[in-house]
């Protein structure tokens, strides 16, 4: 069975350290959000959410709410 890909969101994001990764858990704990990574050894701090419900916006508005800088990763 293939994955599908249309519900896997990437994100260009500035989430660098450890403290940024564990903030950024506690707000994907809270938006029940449970399938997700970010690559912080990435320039592009890649954060990648599997996510049937989640559109792009939402996930930017939820990231950039809390202080980082995310964009869609093109």
């Amino acid at each position: 069975m293939e994955p599908d890909f249309k519900h896997i969101l990437l994100f260009k994001t500035n989430i660098q350290t450890a403290e940024d990764k564990t903030l950024i858990a506690k707000v994907m704990e809270k938006n029940k959000i449970e399938q997700w990574t970010i690559d912080q050894q990435d320039v592009d701090c890649v954060l990648r959410i599997v996510s049937t419900v989640l559109k792009l916006d939402e996930v930017i508005h939820l990231v950039s709410k809390n202080g980082y800088q995310c964009e869609e990763l093109t």
